[in-house]
């Protein structure tokens, strides 16, 4: 007994490297009929995929995270890219974060001697009591040299050490002078950077009014900062302690400083920059992480506390490494 039905195949081969059936060709062998149904079912089929009718499902977009702070920002380092903006312009005061553009004008001074010493005046420490401040507990008499004031500066927020570097680098014959002259540097590298909605009148971000910036234009003094050596090398560490010189030649082992920025231990890559708070500019926090050859670079301004603060932070910088893919 014969087959009801034979098969001849022939396939052919459609753009987009799909192999389908071309032509079905089903003979009867009952009448001698020509049967072209499946033919015709293949026909179609293979129109379909040819004009893109038919694609793989898209993959699966990234979720916009939520955050508690009033603004945000985030930037891919590499190239500037935008990766994610709630309020990026919205002026706002900054609190310590301002210590970034400190750190940043020192650094930048020409023919910079990071072991130059710096002594300790009473103004300082009386500064502190003065404003309640954040210190690196700076002792009045004690020669500490530039880098372990950028390191009191930057890791335990000491106000004292911001205003040691302000007096030192600064130009002018009095305090208050050399002081007005570090701020003013401060705003002209802020004009520099194209940080267009930033003033400084404060070397700690201890405000006199008219201290403020944005997510933005704070994201952009980061990933410049980050261009140098030392600000990299100070921003990543954990904890450092100083041995200073005091008054009588001997030295001095300060009690160590811990980085208030606690993504360095808490998010695998991290590597900065700056928390900040204060009663006006409430949480604060610019921050950096590398992974791979990537590095995403982002702040939040006035979220509600510090924990928020880094977990804010926490979910900026997966959804920045997200999009980058």
């Amino acid at each position: 007994m014969r087959p009801l039905f034979s098969f001849p195949l022939q396939l052919g081969r459609i753009a987009g490297a799909f192999d389908v059936i071309g032509v079905f060709q089903l003979i009867t062998a009952t009448k001698g009929i020509r049967v072209r149904r499946a033919a015709s079912v293949a026909v179609t089929v293979g129109a379909v995929l040819a004009t893109g009718a038919l694609t793989a499902a898209p993959a699966q977009a990234v979720t916009t995270p939520t955050i508690a702070a009033k603004t945000g920002y985030v930037m891919n380092n590499a190239n500037g890219a935008a990766l994610y903006n709630k309020g990026m312009d919205t002026k706002l005061s900054t609190g310590s974060t301002t210590k970034v553009m400190t750190a940043n004008v020192v650094l930048s001074q020409a023919n910079l001697n990071l072991d130059a010493k710096v002594t300790i005046v009473k103004a300082y420490s009386d500064y502190i009591v003065k404003n309640n401040a954040s210190s690196a507990r700076l002792i009045v008499g004690d020669k500490v040299t530039v880098r372990q004031l950028l390191y009191g500066l930057m890791l335990p927020s000491g106000c004292d050490a911001a205003f040691a570097l302000a007096d030192k680098f600064g130009t002018g014959t009095t305090q208050a002078a050399r002081v007005k002259s570090f701020i003013a540097k401060m705003n002209a590298k802020a004009k520099t950077l194209g940080m267009t909605n930033t003033k400084f009148d404060s070397f700690d971000g201890i405000g006199n009014g008219a201290n403020y910036s944005t997510a933005k234009d704070l994201t952009k003094l980061a990933s410049n900062s980050l261009k140098s050596a030392n600000f990299r090398a100070i921003v990543k560490t954990k904890s450092y302690t100083a041995k200073t010189i005091t008054k009588t030649g001997s030295i001095r082992t300060m009690g160590a400083w811990t980085n208030t920025n606690t993504l360095l231990s808490s998010y695998s890559g991290a590597i900065g920059v700056k928390t900040g708070s204060g009663p006006e500019a409430k949480y604060c926090l610019v921050f950096a992480a590398t992974r791979g050859t990537k590095t995403v670079v982002g702040t939040v301004l006035a979220s509600t506390n510090a924990t928020v603060r880094s977990a804010d932070a926490t979910k900026l910088l997966n959804y920045g490494f997200a999009k980058l893919g």
